[in-house]
């Protein structure tokens, strides 16, 4: 009988069940490509291969947010300390890449970045030759349809692509911190400076000393391994209100859209209700008829949210490689769950409200 009552009005049922996909697809994507962006930033923070960072006063934790107002002299206190091999000092500006996506860029000393985790492996071209020249990355390239000896612009400024290196070093676009520090007006300032260690194991004792040298009480010192650990959405308060904003959203969406389909089902069954009461259905049957058919429909726009979530992924990481989503399956058990509460949530009063009709009253309904 439930699912005779849907086959019975199919646009309205196929409705219900699209805007319940249309829930789940949209807590799955905003989370998957929050998460994707966060394990991106963090993999490649980890593939520079520091084992210290020192950040100017007031800095964020997200890369790219720090601004330049760290003297770029820092660096030469930072390397007179104990166990420090090498300092490299980066200028990090965020602009908006190519369709207007938000990207950061890399002014580094070539030589001294490279000392960190190793020079950068070339898969065409190679080192700047000049202060116009720039290094992408291969994702980045790919995406763009970049080779070497191209043109890109960058600040509104035309750079020569002098390399693309393989992925997982930081940014996608390195220039001379020279030139990055011209076009941004900070000159002598930095950004960031990451600290490379004789042992990795020295890396609390290289933070507690940075913080004892005057001047640097004020500055955030972390190891490496620490400050990834907070690379979390749950540690950015922007991002987890942003992820829980969504997820409001959509199941609000839910609730309306299961409440009207269901309601007006109530309504136009008034006689079936009536006939169903008149041979001994209590109000409880009457509840649960209206459940399971709201459950049914649950199921299936679950089902193809997930679907829809799957496809859109494949789809933006073919269309958009720069723009990371990972599938995180914990959350597609969370996303069907708060789909089918909101759903059951909605169908509630239209239930009970079948279930208060009165026979008589029912059976004479035109």
């Amino acid at each position: 009988m439930i699912v005779a009552n849907l086959v019975q009005r199919p646009i309205r049922s196929l409705i219900s069940i699209v805007a319940i996909a249309l829930e789940v697809t949209l807590i799955l994507m905003i989370v998957w490509l929050s998460l994707g962006m966060m394990n991106d930033s963090r993999t490649r923070q980890e593939g520079i291969g520091a084992d210290v960072i020192v950040l100017p006063p007031g800095s964020s934790n997200i890369i790219g947010m720090t601004g330049a107002p760290a003297p770029i002299k820092v660096a030469d206190v930072l390397a007179k300390l104990g166990h420090v091999r090498t300092v490299s000092p980066v200028l990090m500006q965020l602009s908006s890449g190519t369709g207007g996506a938000p990207e950061v860029l890399y002014g580094i000393d070539l030589k001294s970045y490279e000392s960190l985790g190793g020079p950068f492996r070339y898969l065409h071209g190679g080192p700047y030759q000049g202060p116009d020249d720039v290094l992408v990355d291969d994702i980045f390239a790919q995406s763009k349809h970049v080779k070497v000896g191209d043109t890109v612009q960058i600040l509104n400024h035309g750079f020569r692509v002098a390399g693309i290196v393989e992925h997982g070093k930081g940014a996608r676009k390195f220039l001379p911190i020279t030139t990055l520090q011209d076009l941004d007006g900070a000159q002598g300032k930095a950004s960031a400076f990451y600290v490379k260690l004789d042992s990795p194991e020295n890396a609390d004792e290289v933070v507690n000393e940075v913080k004892a040298v005057p001047g640097m009480q004020q500055y955030i010192v972390q190891s490496m391994r620490d400050y990834l650990s907070l690379m979390t959405p749950s540690s950015i308060p922007a991002l987890a209100i942003f992820i829980n904003v969504v997820i409001g959203i959509a199941v609000v969406i839910g609730i309306l859209v299961i409440f009207q389909a269901m309601y007006t089902a109530v309504m136009e069954r008034t006689r079936e209700i009536g006939i169903l009461k008149s041979i001994g259905a209590s109000k409880f049957y009457v509840v649960n008829v209206v459940l399971r058919e709201t459950a049914l429909l649950a199921v299936a726009g679950i089902i193809v949210g997930i679907l829809f979530s799957l496809a859109a992924s494949a789809v933006i990481g073919y269309k958009l490689p720069t723009l990371p989503v990972v599938p995180v399956w914990g959350w597609v058990l969370n996303a069907g769950g708060i789909a089918m509460i909101s759903a059951i949530a909605g169908a509630l009063y239209p239930a009970f409200k079948a279930a208060q009709k009165d026979p008589i009253d029912a059976l004479a309904y035109e």
